[in-house]
């Protein structure tokens, strides 16, 4: 009965997937099937051949290898490799080419012979590539073919370097790079334009060829190409689909990577569900009214029984009984008074009316976090008397351009000049400085004056944007947490110096609403560490302190992505006149304004994004049947586990 429920909720997947609870259970599980091969191999005296894959999603896989090989003597001396690709052109000792990515993450720190290593040739002459790509498919089949191919998987749904157009029979050979693919990779390679155009990749022909084939996805960026990977048409479109013609695929994914799959975003369509959890009702009735593009108010039993939702509707019903709790649950999260209204009755409300003037502090990763997601909330805040801080947790500096700190130099010099003051040392800065950035790598670290200059300017946008949201200077906090620039040059990272400061922080304020990113989309991962820091140093201070207990911690979005509305706890509606205040806060960080550094790959300016997103959520409210505004921030209430 059991594996017919199971095929019951994956009727819609086309691949076999296994799901883990998170990125680094699923690793372990592939680097165990892979020692597993290994050691099987060497009982007969048989090589095993691997197909590996680079990027971040087998980086645990590697490191489990590594744990693997030190503590429990997995050896790599009868273990042959074949990479899937490599930028072209590319030198095999750049940091950013796929050989320097290997050794610092495997072979350098496992027995592995160096003549079992293959890995495309980024170095090569263009009139020497096809042959190349010959002799390695020929060296694949000499070694028998490959035993185990791990794959990855691009946001275009590339499978090795095999963009939208693949052929499903395409062998080793040189392709151009997708747009969005280089757009990804800009953030280690400095940016979009210092991305190769091509790659030497094998084909989809190659990879199939494989006797077992691992594809691994983790993270909700990951979601929509999963989904249409696993449940979609094959397509020449999403490369990765040509997988469904495998008998030898498992795709193996963490939860948030496998979230929009059916029996996991829409399970009502798939099997029974337990419609007391009111959380869940509301999901499956927002997401009803918007499939079927109705108020929630004017939805019906047909809607309901049309659209796979009759048990709900037999259940909990009549469905306008149904309707109206939605409807209500939606409303109660409207209020203008982020911080409470005073002397109001709290029942109904997301935030709590006591104490009347709260102290609140809003952690920002980077210096414009706070305006661009919740810039308007912020405004409201102070506006309403609350005792309002802020926090920017980096300093940004690795996010303006080489041209902008230059210019700063020069202002200062030439301002120094006016005032008769000695411009000597400004003037050997600025030389520096210049030599510097004309012998940059890319992605190269700044040499520390400039990384000085840099912050300066995002502490200097940084204070006039809190300022204009209505704060003091004293409540303008730049902790700098060290591990911001630390990840970028040697990449080891010891957060406790991160975390002690922030407990510091929040001793210091007692906060009884604190604000923090919850985008954790952000491509750079910034948000995530930073978001991961504040919880560690909560829970930290939850053991000793009285004042957490009264302290909520709320999620923001915005910069990259916003909150489904089922999701939303607090929905903080915004005038025309307020949506035009929080732009001119925005606009306080000119140096990200039109072009930032790190765009990611929406090339709307920040401000617009914004915009954007809180009037979309806005509109998503009106059309449910809310009250209609011109735009809404959105807020999550983080639970820890005693208040959940």
């Amino acid at each position: 009965m059991g594996r017919l429920n199971l095929l019951e909720e994956t009727r819609f997947e086309k691949l076999p997937v296994s799901v883990f609870p998170d990125a680094s259970t699923a690793s372990i599980a592939v680097a165990k099937r892979i020692a597993d091969l290994i050691r099987e191999k060497q009982k007969k005296g048989e090589q095993a051949v691997l197909g590996l894959a680079t990027g971040s999603t087998p980086v645990k896989v590697y490191s489990e290898l590594v744990r693997l090989h030190k503590e429990e003597g997995l050896s790599f001396q009868n273990v042959v490799t074949f990479n899937l690709d490599e930028y072209y052109p590319m030198q095999p000792d750049s940091a950013q080419s796929y050989v320097t990515f290997m050794r610092k993450k495997l072979f350098d720190h496992v027995d592995i012979k160096e003549e079992n290593i293959n890995i495309p040739d980024g170095n090569l002459k263009l009139e020497d590539i096809p042959e190349f790509c010959i002799n390695y498919e020929q060296k694949i089949s000499d070694f028998g073919g490959i035993d185990l191919q791990i794959l990855g998987i691009g946001r275009t749904g590339h499978i090795g370097f095999n963009e939208p157009g693949s052929a499903p029979n395409s062998g080793t050979r040189l392709v151009t790079l997708n747009d969005l693919t280089r757009r990804d990779a800009s953030h280690d390679f400095g940016s979009k334009e210092n991305v190769p155009t091509k790659a030497i990749t094998m084909g989809v022909g190659t990879i199939f060829k494989a006797r077992e084939i691992i594809l691994m996805a983790s993270g909700e960026k990951k979601a929509e190409i999963i989904k249409k990977t696993v449940e979609g048409n094959i397509s020449a479109d999403v490369p990765a689909t040509y997988l469904q013609l495998s008998d030898n695929v498992e795709v193996i994914l963490d939860t948030n990577a496998a979230s929009l799959l059916t029996r996991f975003d829409t399970p009502w369509l798939v099997k029974d569900c337990d419609w007391d959890d009111r959380k869940f009702v509301k999901k499956a009735v927002v997401w009803l009214a918007q499939k079927v593009e109705k108020p929630i108010l004017k939805l019906t039993e047909d809607d309901y029984n049309n659209n796979g939702m009759a048990e709900l509707a037999t259940i909990k019903g009549p469905v306008y009984n149904i309707n109206i709790d939605i409807f209500n649950q939606l409303q109660h999260t409207i209020t203008g008074w982020p911080g409470g209204k005073p002397n109001a009755d709290d029942s109904q409300r997301p935030e709590r009316a006591i104490p009347a003037r709260k102290r609140s502090i809003i952690f920002s990763p980077h210096p414009d976090d706070d305006v661009i997601s919740m810039g308007g909330t912020f405004i409201r805040l102070a506006d309403q008397g609350h005792e309002v801080h802020v926090a920017y947790q980096t300093s940004g500096n690795t996010a303006v351009w080489d041209d902008d700190a230059l210019r700063f130099i020069e202002f200062t010099t030439d301002f120094l000049k006016v005032e008769g003051m000695d411009t000597s040392k400004m003037e050997a800065l600025y030389s520096k400085a210049r030599n510097f950035i004309a012998n940059k790598k890319p992605n190269q670290l700044d040499i520390e004056e400039i990384l000085t200059v840099k912050g300066l300017i995002r502490k200097g946008e940084a204070i006039a944007g809190a300022r204009f949201a209505g704060l003091p200077d004293e409540r303008i906090h730049f902790q700098n947490l060290p591990f911001y620039l630390k990840s970028k040059g040697s990449g080891q990272v010891d957060y406790e110096e991160d975390i002690r400061q922030t407990m510091d922080l929040l001793q210091s304020v007692k906060p009884h609403q604190i604000f923090a990113a919850g985008d954790f989309a952000d491509p750079h991962g910034t948000h995530k560490v930073c978001f991961d820091i504040i919880y560690e140093a909560l829970c930290r201070l939850r053991k000793t302190e009285a004042w957490t207990k009264d302290c909520w911690l709320w999620l923001y979005r915005g910069a990259w992505h916003e909150f489904e509305i089922h999701e939303i706890e607090m929905a903080v509606p915004l005038s025309p006149q307020e949506v035009l205040r929080k732009r001119y806060a925005i606009f306080k960080h000119q140096s990200q304004k039109d072009i930032p550094v790190y765009p990611g790959d929406d090339e709307r300016e920040f401000w617009v994004r914004a915009e954007d997103r809180t009037r979309e959520t806005a509109q998503l409210y009106d059309k449910l049947g809310m009250a209609e505004y011109e735009s809404i921030e959105a807020f999550v209430r983080w639970k820890f586990d005693e208040e959940a």
